[in-house]
């Protein structure tokens, strides 16, 4: 087994970790803490608007901006991306200093902060390939209870068949 995506590109878990032999959703209560705490926070993520979309359209013009595609960063100081402009954020991270706000509170802030003043991505940067291999092929959820995202609680559940599920694998 190996590395997969869920909902969005970005956050990777390790398939073993979500995916019992016969390829369903484990038990809730059996996905280590951190994948846990991750599938729990995309709950809230799927369907948000991409931050430097937002950026630029601002509250007024939220229909203006696209969909994320992509998650960054840790739970609760992530950035959410489209397409379009995780080729920014990928130059910000590797060449424009970006990688030194790892797992740091700044994180989205300082990517915020970069892309607010106009900075980009230059023409002839490549960004990243992916590879989506079957995304509609999920076996469903387990049958869990709504819980609260927030909640510091480890036996809170929610409901993964109300998220859009998607699987990525490296290429």
């Amino acid at each position: 087994m190996g590395k997969v995506s869920v909902g969005l590109r970005g956050w990777r878990f390790e398939e073993s970790d979500i995916f019992d032999d016969e390829g369903q959703f484990r038990p809730f209560d059996q996905i280590p803490h951190d994948s846990r705490h991750r599938l729990m926070r995309l709950t809230v993520l799927v369907g948000s608007p991409c931050h430097a979309c937002w950026l630029i359209h601002g509250d007024e013009n939220i229909e203006s901006c696209n969909r994320a595609e992509v998650v960054y960063g840790e739970p609760l100081g992530e950035v959410l991306l489209c397409t379009d402009h995780e080729r920014d954020f990928v130059y910000w991270y590797q060449d424009a200093g970006g990688s030194e706000y790892r797992g740091e509170d700044e994180f989205r802030d300082a990517f915020h902060e970069w892309f607010a003043a106009g900075n980009r991505a230059p023409e002839d940067f490549e960004g990243l390939d992916h590879v989506d291999t079957d995304p509609d092929d999920l076996p469903n959820p387990p049958p869990v209870e709504q819980a609260p995202i927030d909640s510091e609680d480890d036996d809170h559940q929610i409901d993964l068949r109300e998220v859009d599920l998607d699987v990525d694998y490296p290429g």
